[in-house]
This record gives C-alpha cells, sequence and structure tokens, in this order.
C-alpha cells in the first residue's frame, strides 16, 4: 500500500477526481459565460432564475423529507438554503409573473431534473447527497465569479442577485467542512458507486438545462 492510497479511496477525492469532466461540460455550455457578459437580455436572467427556483423548489423539499436520517441528514444545512433568495430575485426581475406562469414556466429539461430528484432524491440517502454536493458546492463556488459579474452586467444593486449570496459563509472553510462531512458518511461501497453515478446524473440534467436555456435565448 501506497502513502497515497487512503487519500485516494477518500469520498470528496473520488468525487472530485471522478466527475471533473462533467463539472467542465457544465461551465462551459456558454450560456453562463454570455449572462456574465450581459450579453443577453435580462429576461435571459431571470429565465435562468425561473429554473433554479423549481430546481431548488423540490431539492428543498427533499431536504426536509431527508432531516431525520441518520445519514443524509448532517447534509441538510439551513445555511445552504436558496429558495427564499430566488422568491427574491423573481420579485425583482419579473414582478409581474411568478414561477409557473408563461413567462417564467419550467422548461422541459428542467421538469426532467426535478423529475429525477421526485423519484430518487425523498427516499435514498445516495441520490440526495450526490444532488445536494452538485447543485450547493457547484453554485456555492462558482457563484464567487458569476454573482458579482451578473449584478454588474444588469446594474442589479444588492437585490435581484441574492441567489449567490450565501450569508455568513465563507466558501474555503465550507467546502472544507462539507467535504469531511462526505468523507464521515457511513456509505456503503455500493452506496457510494451509486453516488457516484448519480452525481454524473445531476451534472447531465443541470447541462441540459443550460443548453435549452442557450438554445431559447440564442434565438
Amino acid at each position: 500500500m501506497t502513502l497515497a492510497e487512503p487519500d485516494v479511496q477518500r469520498l470528496s477525492v473520488r468525487l472530485r477526481t471522478g466527475t471533473r469532466s462533467e463539472h467542465d461540460d457544465a461551465q462551459g455550455s456558454g450560456f453562463l459565460d454570455r449572462l456574465a457578459a450581459g450579453t443577453l437580455p435580462r429576461e435571459a436572467y431571470a429565465d435562468l432564475a425561473a429554473q433554479h427556483w423549481f430546481i431548488y423548489e423540490t431539492l428543498e423539499q427533499a431536504a426536509a423529507a431527508m432531516a431525520a436520517d441518520p445519514v443524509a441528514g448532517a447534509f441538510v444545512l439551513p445555511e445552504l438554503t436558496r429558495l427564499p433568495a430566488l422568491t427574491a430575485d423573481l420579485a425583482v426581475l419579473a414582478p409581474d409573473a411568478a414561477p409557473g406562469s408563461p413567462r417564467l414556466a419550467a422548461l422541459p429539461a428542467t421538469q426532467e431534473y426535478c423529475a429525477r430528484l421526485r423519484a430518487v432524491a425523498f427516499d435514498q440517502p445516495w441520490a440526495f447527497v450526490a444532488h445536494h454536493y452538485t447543485r450547493y458546492l457547484g453554485d456555492l463556488s462558482g457563484g464567487q465569479f458569476l454573482g458579482p459579474a451578473i449584478a454588474k452586467a444588469y446594474g442589479l444593486n444588492g437585490a435581484g442577485h441574492q441567489f449567490f449570496v450565501f450569508e455568513g459563509v465563507s466558501p474555503p472553510a465550507f467546502r472544507n467542512r462539507y467535504r469531511a462531512l462526505l468523507d464521515e458518511a457511513a456509505f456503503s461501497p455500493e452506496d457510494a458507486q451509486l453516488l457516484l453515478a448519480e452525481v454524473s446524473e445531476a451534472y447531465r440534467l443541470n447541462i441540459a438545462v443550460l443548453a435549452e436555456l442557450k438554445e431559447r435565448w440564442s434565438a
């Protein structure tokens, strides 16, 4: 056994290395880059916020269902909750519309994403943690660049981009805390493999949403 082997076997390391290509694909969608550059209309950003609203509504319902689970419950962290921030953002970005209205409807890819969450994340700890990890750590990390860029591009001063603001959370410290939770979680080898596969599925679903948004706003 080499000295590196124990570290390689840690779940947090396996997640980071095993899904690197999917992570890069999500970052390279093009839609987010155009939002950050301000080359899309403000309505495109409202559309992204609406799709996030549907996804986080479902994911945070799953969190409530899994809060008492002995494994998944450790990942139900109130400071990460995003739905109130998204609701407030949409009140600024689209004050005359509500999620589910024709203007802020869930895209087919978003509907598929939410259906997958309902199918597995409400009662399978490995699935809940897979989707929780993919969404919250991605938005916490990427949002540190994307949030300020969008705020500058669309003239948002405090309101309209609260989704990207995690009050009281230090991203580097939180990432370390989260990785420790992953490494300490009592997943069986079989469930750990299912978790890894579900993270890849979560990335696929997210990429599909961004691809639909890109197609809609490139027309």
